[in-house]
């Protein structure tokens, strides 16, 4: 069993920066692939980045490619979402989910996090 628990949303004007943080906990937490996912107001989940458990291998939505990065510490257990030129449609509640392979589909994640939520005005 894996807790997942995303910090450091909030309001940012567009152009700005965010970086949100995944607090993973479990005996092998530090062993899944880490997934960030996003729900804009109204609108489905989507993909947003993926990173395997050794950290060597990312990949990225169209969206948000060059913009945000994908790291994490296993040493802390953490994953985190490096967030860059923030645009008005990057709005919406961020969730980081572990699961056993590096897909940008939801249904590969195990575990969930409780969402955090990201302001971008214009």
């Amino acid at each position: 069993q894996v807790q997942l628990v995303e910090s450091g949303g909030g309001l940012v004007q567009a152009g700005g920066s965010l970086r949100l943080s995944c607090a993973a906990s479990g005996r092998t937490a530090s062993g899944y692939h880490i997934g960030w996912f996003r729900q804009p107001p109204g609108k489905e989940r989507e993909f947003v980045a993926t990173i395997n458990w050794s950290g060597g291998s990312t990949y990225y939505a169209d969206s948000v490619k060059g913009r945000f990065t994908i790291s994490r510490d296993n040493a802390k257990n953490t994953a985190y979402l490096q967030m860059n030129s923030l645009k008005p449609e990057d709005t919406a509640v961020y969730y980081c989910a572990a699961g056993w392979a590096t897909t940008g589909s939801a249904s590969n994640y195990d575990y969930w996090g409780q969402g955090t939520q990201v302001t971008v005005t214009s």
